[in-house]
């Protein structure tokens, strides 16, 4: 059986965003793969039908789409000329282009102004469509030419600048935002007809579309960025009749959906558990302007299951009938469920693995899922029998005669608190050898690992390594209080770790004690900064997009501001001595391990002097220590960076490991 080998993950292919036609006869979808020539991903649509797969486009450009109706698709993109000049001048406009399944290649259909984000078809000449604006020159979309070439030449002007006047003045993967706004705007096709229906200061938070309404949220934004408040407004497409619903300043608003005849709002006043309390879900009827608790929820509407193995996303929620049908993560898994209008909720898809996003036409369910330790693939669901079919086989060849190491299951009881865990076994295992191990945290805190395809965790397997992984407190997959550790980061979680590194130990004397290394990213990476501060217990280690100080953490990531004072249950201003207590960098003196750091300087959730801090306290102490930096990558480097840079990324831990490890 050969080995998985490190490159083998550009042929892999991913999936993303299922979405039946309208009529339920047909579905697309998108198909990803890297292209390491061109250190870039290709993309392309896909068509489900009758229980077969085929290609639609082979551009590589198709990654967003929306059906027209049941047999036309729309998909931004920039194939003329004229669109490739235009973006190369940085113009705001967004080109789309209509693929008709009957006959002839696609062609172009509308072109809007602006920078386009969410679009919802109201018949094949209106469309509701969220865009993303520059508060300095909001009404850009509607000016002559002549104006807009003067604002692209002060733009070129000012490139070298930039000001900052608003929290966040970054976002990760998004880059500078500062005086950006998102819009929605009613646009008919022909004429072209673009009408504003938000304006600012307020900025668009979401909409949904219910009869000849569109509802959509806002909230004002001054200098910082509200974490609570919202105003619920709708408009009919028809008359141009606007109405207030509700205006509300205790809920955080995370979205909504239409629900029959109702509005589902999932929100959270983070009374109880802070910014990481799951989403309540409340029902609106759009005619009393009532809002009322459906459901206290406890667990995740989402799928939080780590794999490197993804491209792109898909639906997590998806309404039909009365009922919102929903993905949730439990334990390990991501399984779908229904919620119905009483409130009460009921497991549909309870496979082992991890649903990454479905659609739904009636009683059938297609799902792009993680299954059976396979790579992305799409599925079928009979939703009445429970039966779940295999529609495609993208990934056959690139596992066929590979060796995929099987997760075993490790539940242990540490603090108190059962913690689950899985355990691969290295290629070839002979109980009667020894071997070297790595142990993996995941990021979050709240996200979970499961028993699903893991490239750089087989890699390591198939190289003859253990690996070994958990979900400690703090992590998703259980309710609010399991994932609550405000204020306990390095307290239960370090503690729940080293119980499970323990008990693996244990459980599998073959491991070399003297030759476990660790690694993790984001959390993982706050936690590896802890770990080498409270223990030596590890021959190396490799500390990717890390936090290693609170205080600095505060003041440079696009969500520090909140997220620090929340999880550390203390404040910059007044308690600034717990926020340092809980900030690896200042155990640094205690580091004795060899450590790697692996950051990106684009990465504004995890900003890079964070890892810059933690690696020169230990260079300026003599310990072992290297830093490989990436230029033009944000904190997703493992997941969606550019392929080479993933590829150099899991070259520069995999040799750390080789190094101190054998």
């Amino acid at each position: 059986m050969k080995a998985i080998e490190l490159k083998d993950i550009l042929s892999y292919r991913f999936l993303s965003n299922i979405r039946f036609a309208p009529g339920g006869e047909r579905a697309a979808f998108v198909v990803a793969n890297a292209n390491e020539e061109d250190n870039s991903y290709e993309q392309r649509l896909w068509l489900y039908e009758k229980g077969q797969v085929r290609q639609l486009t082979d551009l590589g450009k198709e990654g967003r789409f929306t059906w027209l109706d049941e047999n036309r698709l729309l998909f931004p993109a920039v194939r003329s000329g004229k669109e490739k000049k235009r973006a190369e001048e940085h113009e705001d406009f967004t080109s789309y282009y209509v693929l008709d399944l009957r006959g002839g290649e696609a062609l172009p259909f509308m072109t809007l102004p602006f920078a386009a984000g969410n679009l919802r078809v109201l018949d094949e000449n209106s469309f509701a469509v969220s865009g993303t604006v520059d508060k300095l020159h909001p009404e850009l979309y509607a000016a002559e030419e002549e104006e807009k070439a003067k604002v692209r030449k002060q733009r070129e002007e000012d490139k070298d600048y930039e000001v900052f006047d608003e929290l966040p003045w970054y976002f990760n993967g998004a880059g500078i935002t500062n005086g950006q706004r998102e819009r929605l705007f009613l646009v008919q096709r022909e004429p072209l007809t673009v009408t504003p229906l938000t304006a600012l200061p307020e900025e668009l938070l979401g909409f949904t579309v219910l009869g000849e309404e569109i509802f959509f949220a806002v909230n004002p934004r001054g200098q910082k960025l509200p974490l609570k408040g919202f105003t619920l407004r709708a408009r009919n497409r028809k008359t141009g009749e606007e109405r207030e619903l509700l205006r509300n300043e205790e809920l955080a608003f995370a979205g909504m959906e239409a629900v029959g005849e109702k509005l589902w709002l999932f929100a959270t006043e983070g009374k109880s558990f802070g910014l990481n309390e799951n989403n309540w879900v409340y029902s609106l009827d759009p005619a009393e302007g009532e809002l009322k608790l459906l459901r206290q929820e406890e667990y995740s509407l989402y799928n939080s299951v780590g794999s490197d193995c993804r491209l792109g996303g898909g639906r997590q929620h998806v309404p039909q009938g009365e009922s919102l049908y929903h993905l949730t993560t439990r334990e390990g898994d991501c399984l779908l469920s229904r919620m119905d209008p009483d409130g009460s909720d009921h497991p549909l898809i309870e496979k082992p693995g991890c649903i990454d996003a479905f659609d739904l036409n009636g009683d059938e369910a297609l799902l792009i899922a993680l299954y059976d330790m396979g790579l992305q693939e799409l599925y079928r669901a009979d939703l009445k029998t429970g039966e779940i079919s295999r529609v495609s086989h993208f990934n056959d060849e690139n596992l066929e005669g590979r060796y995929v190491a099987k997760p075993q299951p490790l539940t242990i009881c540490s603090q108190g608190t059962e913690i689950g865990g899985w355990v691969l076994l290295p290629k070839d295992f002979d109980p009667e050898k020894r071997y070297p191990a790595v142990f993996d945290i995941h990021g979050g805190p709240k996200t979970v690992y499961g028993p699903v395809f893991y490239h750089e965790m087989q890699l390591w397997a198939s190289m003859g390594y253990f690996v070994f992984f958990c979900n400690p407190t703090g992590s998703d997959g259980r309710d609010n209080a399991f994932a609550d550790i405000r204020g306990k980061y390095g307290t239960v979680d370090y503690e729940n770790l080293m119980d499970f590194c323990d008990a693996v130990l244990e459980t599998w004397p073959q491991i070399d004690r003297k030759r476990v290394c660790e690694t993790g990213g984001s959390y993982g990476g706050f936690m590896t900064n802890w770990i080498i501060g409270h223990t030596d217990r590890f021959c190396c280690a490799a500390s990717q997009r890390s936090i290693s100080n609170w205080l600095s953490f505060w003041g440079t990531s696009d969500i520090g501001f909140d997220f620090t004072p929340d999880q550390n249950a203390g404040d910059l201003y007044e308690s600034p001595e717990k926020l340092w207590a809980r900030s690896p960098l200042a155990y640094a003196k205690n580091v004795k391990t060899p450590t790697l750091f692996i950051h990106s300087d684009e990465d504004y959730r995890c900003p890079l002097e964070q890892g810059l801090q933690m690696a020169a306290s230990l260079m300026d102490r003599g310990v072992e220590t290297r830093l490989c930096l990436f230029h033009g990558e944000n904190h997703e480097l493992s997941r969606s960076g550019k392929p080479k840079h993933r590829l150099r990324r899991l070259q520069e831990i995999t040799d750390w490991f080789e190094k101190h490890a054998k």
